[in-house]
């Protein structure tokens, strides 16, 4: 390893430029959580490595893994969905359902780096613990309609797909239970490798040429929602549980459709197959047009993880935000509503004579809402000052020395334009309200 000073790769610094788009967005997310009424939740990022085994399939060669100083055997979190598991398993006594919950925080995945793909990432959980009803799962999706939508998103397509859809359809190609796991993981691969690939896939997993060619036309259904549930419904007509769960879509759909989620922001996708192993139900994925970065974000119904922790069914619900997908695709298509600095409000000190009025001049602008930074050294010359204020782009800078003092005035200069003119100094707070404003 190189004695130069870099993170570890697949995990990235976000310098303040990056921080305050990524606040940005979780707040954002937040407030339209808790419009919800979803309440905060917040795990370890380490779990005993037991609670993840076996509870995401073929992913679990990317947990992280170690002993502690005890030898007990440990995992980081791989995601917020299994911790979330163990926290209902544990404190069920005390939870009301169903609960709606949600997370924020780090996961880590040991994959090959890709663009939005990270071995250190953070994610924003939504669940609803508790319901088997089709408006909790609408509401999901709703909550994905109306966060990108605050964030400033357009041209995004939220598709939906359900678990015994896709098990009809591998069962109608004629194959066992057994099988079907494979038939999702290749279905979930079509995006990158095309649908000549996902039939090679197929052959290699023992499904036969005219299984490939009933699944691949299936999965390739397109058009309006009604459209396509009605084909679905004609091809799998003899399999219940596909009906069955036909029947569900259209429930959240109708639901979607009360919520006045626009129907071009949603669609039916039967080649969507979500690759972890503990959905049961309703899966979706959201897409955006531009720029190609595959989903944004996804999720699905769940209803036996939860149950395979607390001994007894609860049925789950919910879906994950990729925030560092979302600051990336944000970056991108600059959505990025923040100005370029934390401040509001630069205080120069004009000399050291006068320290002690200008942080009193930056505790009643704090006091009063702004954003205040103050000069640090009173021996440096108010031009650097102004330099360093510009460089912050601070949108403006006070100077408060002898003259402005016995005139009872502040000089407040524009950094933008330069422009600067003397305010009284009991009108300070009300000038820069209204020119921050």
């Amino acid at each position: 390893m190189s004695n130069k000073p870099q993170n570890v790769k697949g995990m990235r610094d976000h310098l303040p430029k990056d921080m305050r788009l990524r606040q940005y967005i979780t707040n954002t997310l937040t407030t339209v959580f808790e419009r919800h009424s979803f309440e905060p939740l917040q795990t370890p990022i380490v779990e005993y490595a037991e609670t993840l085994d076996s509870k995401i399939g073929d992913e679990e060669k990317l947990i992280y893994r170690f002993e502690d100083h005890g030898g007990r055997k440990l995992a980081l979190r791989y995601d917020q969905t299994v911790s979330l598991a163990r926290v209902v398993a544990q404190y069920q006594g005390q939870l009301a359902f169903p609960w709606k919950r949600y997370a924020i925080g780090q996961s880590y995945r040991g994959e090959r780096p890709a663009r939005g793909r990270y071995r250190e990432f953070w994610q924003a959980d939504i669940d609803i613990v508790g319901s088997q009803s089709p408006v909790a799962d609408a509401e999901i999706v709703a909550i994905v309609d109306e966060a990108l939508a605050a964030l400033g998103f357009t041209g995004f397509t939220t598709l939906l797909n359900h678990r015994q859809i896709l098990g009809g359809i591998a069962r109608v190609a004629g194959l066992d239970e057994d099988s079907a796991g494979n038939v999702y993981r290749s279905i979930d691969k079509l995006d990158k490798i095309g649908v000549d690939g996902v039939r090679e896939d197929l052959r290699k997993s023992g499904v036969s040429a005219e299984g490939s060619t009933r699944i691949l036309d299936l999965i390739s259904l397109r058009g309006t929602t009604e459209a396509v549930l009605r084909e679905l419904s004609t091809l799998l007509k003899d399999d219940e549980r596909a009906l069955a769960a036909l029947d569900n879509l259209h429930a959240i759909t109708h639901a979607l459709d009360a919520m006045g989620i626009p129907t071009e922001r949603y669609a039916v996708a039967p080649h969507l197959s979500r690759a972890l192993s503990y959905y049961t139900g309703v899966v979706f994925e959201t897409v955006v047009e531009t720029p190609p970065m595959g989903s944004l974000l996804g999720g699905g119904r769940y209803d036996e993880l939860i149950g395979a922790f607390a001994s007894r069914p609860i049925p789950t619900v919910g879906l994950a935000f990729g925030i560092d997908r979302l600051h990336d695709v944000m970056t991108e298509l600059a959505l990025n509503p923040n100005s370029a600095t934390i401040a509001d409000v630069f205080i120069t000190i004009f000399d050291e004579g006068s320290v002690g009025i200008s942080l009193q001049l930056a505790t009643e602008l704090r006091r009063s809402g702004f954003n205040v930074e103050t000069a640090l050294d009173g021996t440096e010359k108010l031009g650097k000052q102004f330099k360093y204020a510009d460089r912050k782009e601070i949108p403006y800078a006070l100077v408060l020395g002898p003259d402005e003092l016995a005139q009872g005035t502040v000089v407040v200069r524009n950094m933008q334009n330069g422009e600067q003119r003397s305010v009284a100094r009991s009108d300070v707070v009300a000038t820069l309200q209204k020119s921050h404003s």
